[in-house]
Formats: structure tokens, sequence, C-alpha cells
């Protein structure tokens, strides 16, 4: 039998072109003379689409699209991931399926057994696990269909009760198929292929596994379809954060690429990284319609990284630079984010907040009568750049980037309505010493940086000789704590036992949970990591609790 996968990069709810795209593939996959074609979970709807799954007619469209679908399936099978509803008088209205098409109809329906409801995941919220698990038949083979997470439950992991393969195995399958909706995060791509491999050499079964590609709003897929033979060797593995179709070959219980090198690819992480977030940046305008981006550029190192990046992504001509010097800026600093505007194209302008900042302390002159200034009037800067990047988005209709990293807004080192502005935070799930790393990946091949941001002092220039390490301690010690708090959920006990100061161990937790109302406030954050703020970790305002 020949199988292709495809690979494709879908919009969410975006059905006309979702289906177009699908049956695009599937008539390029007959011309091919492939029996079988296979898409993602979820591929027509997109993923993850939400709440849409309670409008009726978002469910009659795909059901419409479906139709469409199956109407092209003549002379090949195609197994395609789309919602389907539940036909039971209890439980969730809808199921996470895998339809079966050919011969112009539905042949057969698979619901996804194992409903994730972890991290980003909220499945269990619209679907209802599948009631029985069964092998399908397609020309002649006992194929184990399953769904993303189905085939996760394996080993010692135990997060759930059963195991959908060992059902499926009594059906003596010939192949595996998993339809995945798998999200990168920095670690995800190792452990998912030993996932894989583990079922391979489990069952001993050769598998055939297909992801999504590409950006939902925080979520970024990084394909990496798969195929592995029973012995858990790679036969071939697809692009990260790039479409893809390829062919495969199975015959008596092998698989081998047909008419390409086989690819296995590297995976430096930093690289995956900056892939990752390029593609975030990109898939964000792309969907939503927009073309052109700003951003504050002040000469640090974080608007440095986002600008790079967001140049990466949409072309420099598409970014603009919005340099904002304070009385307290320095000349390097202007002068760094002017020359790293130069290295990289992007267009700048340059506008000082001096005047409306005496025009905020005139006004407030008679209600702080007799203040000293504190943290309120370096605010009142931050959001004096906030006023202006907004009225610069609005009058040319670009969207803010925002450029706080994962330390600042763990701790709540940020201004709401400041620097904290934005429809989507880039690095905001990178901690300050991972957007250094990012920094000098940028500039491996020559200087797009310029050195002096990388090398100097961090310090948001809000008051006179600032610096970030007269309100924080270093980033090396500040982001080993978070990340062993936030990703690894150690508690205070075990990060002083883990040989941590104490005094600072509970001072950075206090300022973390107290934060939690910042973070709800900011914009979406692109994932790359297990434990991102918003959908990934979700914390009470409100709360007792290690404060």
């Amino acid at each position: 039998m020949k199988i292709a996968l495809a690979q494709l990069n879908y919009h969410t709810g975006n059905f006309e072109e979702n289906s177009r795209r699908i049956r695009e593939h599937i008539e390029k996959a007959k011309s091919d003379q492939i029996d079988l074609i296979v898409f993602a979970e979820l591929a027509l709807t997109g993923y993850p689409p939400r709440d849409f799954l309670e409008f009726k007619e978002f469910l009659d469209a795909c059901e419409e699209q479906i139709n469409k679908i199956a109407d092209v399936c003549h002379g090949i099978t195609c197994i395609l991931g789309a919602p389907a509803r539940n036909k039971q008088r209890k439980g969730k209205r809808l199921h996470n399926a895998a339809y079966v098409l050919s011969s112009g109809k539905v042949q057969e329906v698979v619901h996804k057994a194992l409903l994730p409801t972890y991290d980003v995941f909220d499945e269990y919220r619209y679907f209802e696990p599948a009631n029985s698990v069964q092998c399908v038949e397609i020309g002649g083979l006992k194929i184990a269909l399953s769904i993303c997470e189905d085939l996760w439950n394996i080993g010692d992991s135990g997060l759930y009760a059963g195991q959908p393969m060992d059902r499926l195995m009594q059906g003596n399958p010939d192949l595996m198929i998993n339809i995945a909706a798998s999200p990168f995060s920095r670690y995800h791509i190792e452990t998912r292929k030993e996932v894989l491999k583990e079922n391979c050499l489990h069952y001993q079964l050769p598998l055939l596994y297909v992801n999504h590609v590409g950006a939902q709003t925080e979520l970024i897929f990084d394909g990496g379809s798969l195929a592995m033979n029973a012995d858990g060797s790679l036969v071939d593995e697809m692009a990260y954060f790039d479409e893809e179709f390829k062919c495969y070959d199975f015959n008596e219980g092998v698989l081998e690429q047909i008419g390409e090198d086989h690819t296995f690819l590297p995976q430096e992480r930093t690289a995956l990284i900056h892939d990752a977030l390029v593609t975030g940046i990109r898939d964000y305008f792309r969907k939503l319609g927009f073309k052109k981006a700003l951003l504050g550029s002040s000469g640090g190192i974080d608007s440095a990284v986002v600008l790079a990046l967001c140049a990466k992504a949409l072309g420099p001509e598409n970014v603009l630079a919005v340099l904002m010097p304070s009385r307290y800026s320095s000349d390097h600093s202007v002068n760094d984010a002017i020359k790293l505007s130069e290295n990289l194209g992007t267009p700048y302008e340059l506008i000082s907040i001096e005047e409306p900042f005496k025009a905020f302390e005139n006004t407030l002159s008679k209600p702080f009568q007799g203040l000293a200034p504190d943290l309120t009037e370096e605010n009142i800067q931050a959001r004096a750049r906030g006023v202006i990047l907004m009225a610069l988005s609005n009058k040319f209709g670009s969207i803010l980037l925002n450029t706080s990293n994962k330390s600042e807004n763990a701790v709540g080192y940020g201004t709401l309505y400041g620097d904290m502005c934005g429809g989507l935070s880039v690095i905001g799930d990178l901690y300050k010493t991972q957007v250094y790393e990012l920094a000098r990946f940028i500039n491996k091949e020559k200087e797009i940086i310029p050195e002096n941001i990388i090398s100097k002092a961090p310090s948001a220039e809000l008051r006179p000789d600032q610096k970030d390490s007269d309100s924080l301690p270093d980033y090396e010690e500040l982001d080993t704590i978070l990340y062993q708090y936030i990703e690894n959920r150690k508690g205070p006990k075990e990060l002083i036992a883990d040989g941590h100061d104490a005094k600072l161990v509970h001072r950075i937790i206090r300022l973390v949970n107290l934060n939690e109302y910042k973070r709800y406030q900011a914009p979406p954050i692109l994932r790359v990591s297990s434990k991102a703020f918003g959908m990934g970790r979700r914390m009470p305002i409100v709360a007792k609790y290690l404060q």
C-alpha cells in the first residue's frame, strides 16, 4: 500500500480554505497513485477550535466540508481529523474523531479515547471519550488508527487508567497510524519521538504519525511528522515549521520512503526556538490579515531580539522600531537602537517622551505635592510610551509587539498599560538568560544585534543610573529559581533544600504569586515551554497560598 502524509498549516475556523487545501492534496495523492492519504487531528477545524465547538453553525459547516472532501475520495482513501457529533443520549455533545473517507462517503468514524486536560489542553471540556475502539480495514490492511494522546499512556506514565492500543491489538493490526495536534515546546520533540518509538517497540508494529505545522494564536506546531518501523528505527522525519507532503510504501510489514532521500533533521534547541517564534509571529499576522508591526526599541536586549525575529518573520520593511528616550536614557542606548535598525534594515522613528512626561508631572503636581518621586513616576514614563505606541498602532493599522520576557512577567517587573502593552508577546515564554542565548544565535553568522546591547547591564532607564540588578537578583539565579518553581512546580522547601537562599526563595515566590493579576491582563504569549503563562498555567489571583 502506498500512503501519503500531508503535514499542513491549518487556519482555525477557516473551513473553505482548510477544505480546499485538503482536497488539493487528495488530488495530488491521486495523481501519484497513492492508496491512502492521512491528515492531522482536527485538521478541518484547526486546533484548538475551543468554544467555537459550542456553535451549531460551526459544526454544520464542518459536516458540509467533510461531505465535499468525501466527494473527491474516489480511488483513494482519506483519514481526516474533525469533530463528530455524539449520537449517544448521555455525555458530551461531541467526539474528537478521525474520519475514514472513500468511495465518495464516510466509511468509518474513530473516536479519540484519551482526552488531555493538562497544560494548554482542555479537550474534556468539549469531547466525550470513545466508548470502544477497534481497528479499521483499508485496502485489506488492518490499521490501528488512533488520535494523538491515545499513544501517550505508554510505559510507566500512568496518566490514564487504560491504553487504547492494548485494545486495538486484539484486532491483530498490521500498522499503527496516529493523527496528532502536538504543539512545540523546547523539550517536547525528543519526548514525543521517544513515546512513538516506545509504542513501536512495545507493540512490534510500524507507525505513521502526522502532526500540524504552523501557529494558532499562542500555540506553535512544529510538524515533525514521521515514519517509524517496528524495531523503532526512523524511516523518515518531515520538516519542522514547514509544510510537507511525503509518500511511503508499506509492504510485508515494513515502511519505506518513496522517491526521496530519508530526512533526519538536526534539533539544536535554540535554533528550534528561533524558528518557532518566527513561525508564531508570521502566522499570527497572516491569519489575522495584518502585514505591519511596530515595537518600542529601547536599545536593550529584549526589544532587540523581538525586532530581529519580527524582521525575519514579516520582512524588515514591515516593522517600525520606535525609539522613545526619556530624560534618563543614555546616548549609547539610542545609538544602539539606531544601529540595530540599520543592521536589520527596519525603519525607525525617534519620539522623545520628555514633553508628555512633563505634562503628567504638571497635571499631577497638586495631588503629589510634598511627595518624593518613586515608582509612580517611573510607571508614568512607561505608560507615556505605551500611549505613543498604541496611537501609532491605531493610526497606521499595525500590531504592537510586546517585548517583555518571562523573568519580568514572572516577578511583575513591568508596567501595566505601559511596557506590557501589545497584541502579541513574542518572548514572554523565554527567561532573560534564554533571551541572551537567542541573541547570540541570531548573531552566529554576523553581528546583527550590536554587541554592546548584549554585553551591557540591562536597565529600564526610568531613573538615574538604574540597573535591573537594583530590584532583582542576578538573572542566572533568578531564572533557575523561577524555572524550578514554574516549570517543575517545586515549592519553597524543595528550592531551599536545593541550596538556594531561603529569604530569596520566599521573596521570589511571593513576587510571582502577587503579580498574577498583571499576567491576566498581558497579551497572548507565544508558547515555547511546557508551562507558559496564560492557558498553560492557571492560577488564582486572590489567594493566600505561598504569599
